[in-house]
């Protein structure tokens, strides 16, 4: 986990370098792509079949996934790293709100306390982002997290399903790229040179090496454990945010970093 958290905030700051030469949609194209290719080459390998006897899910959850991904690639782009990366993982909260109300259960004291200090950490990371006329970033940040959440309840649903996780990461990379590839007709197409190449190879790499990695950490780790560690992302982050773009973080974000993460790490513990 702590691997595929490095690899991540890694993939981060190749989305925010290589935002100079690709737009969003570029960005998140070549990202999935390239994860589509990495999968698909595990099918062919080991023979496995892509039909699936959820198939609606699959594509709930890929849509959704890919919701996530557009808006938590724009936010990158348009904020501090740290701050686009901690608005992501607000997901763990939206997770438990809709696990609770899809299970009917009835939220705990502590659940309800993790998720409402987990909203006043994300109002506190918002605030400079509304001085700064970022505001549009900010709320698309924080709608990343809520997708992601709405992904993850799909992933746990496949789970109980059966489906291999490999099917799954599949067909949520056939639909982001298509997605994203309808999304570039509309925008722009910037050339692939040389001189800008790494970049995208640089973050389909860590982004594909990252969820295998996190897939490997789940499956052969303790749940909790795992879900914790993976806040580390957000220390990775910040850190590379600070050392390449200078992005200095107030007292007032390192605080609101720090109830997000609490908040998370309660969520889990609650859920566990």
């Amino acid at each position: 986990m702590l691997v595929a958290s490095f690899l991540f905030a890694c993939m981060g700051v190749f989305v925010k370098l290589g935002a100079g030469q690709f737009s969003p949609a570029e960005l998140v194209f070549y990202r999935c792509f390239i994860g589509l290719l990495a999968v698909g080459g595990v099918v062919v390998l080991r023979g496995g079949s892509l039909a699936s006897p959820v198939l609606g899910k699959q594509f709930t959850r890929a849509i959704a996934g890919t919701a996530s991904l557009m808006l938590y690639f724009y936010a990158i782009v348009h904020l501090p790293l740290g701050t686009a990366v901690t608005l992501n993982y607000t997901s763990p909260l939206f997770l438990a709100l809709l696990t609770t109300l899809w299970l009917r259960e009835r939220p705990s004291p502590q659940l309800l306390g993790a998720v409402a200090l987990g909203f006043v950490g994300a109002v506190l990371l918002l605030r400079p982002t509304f001085e700064r006329e970022q505001w549009l970033a900010g709320l698309l940040g924080l709608g990343s997290g809520f997708g992601a959440g709405i992904a993850y309840l799909n992933v746990r649903m496949l789970g109980e399903s059966g489906e291999p996780e490999w099917r799954t990461v599949f067909y949520f990379s056939l639909i982001a790229t298509a997605a994203a590839g309808v999304w570039m007709v509309f925008d722009r197409f910037s050339p692939v040179t040389w001189r800008n190449v790494w970049l995208l190879i640089g973050m389909g790499g860590c982004a594909t090496a990252a969820q295998l990695a996190l897939t490997r950490a789940y499956s052969c780790g303790r749940t909790l454990a795992v879900a914790s560690l993976a806040y580390t992302t957000v220390v990775g982050a910040s850190l590379f945010g600070w050392l390449i773009w200078g992005d200095a973080l107030s007292a007032t974000s390192c605080l609101a970093m720090l109830l997000i993460v609490a908040s998370g790490l309660i969520t889990n513990l609650t859920k566990r």
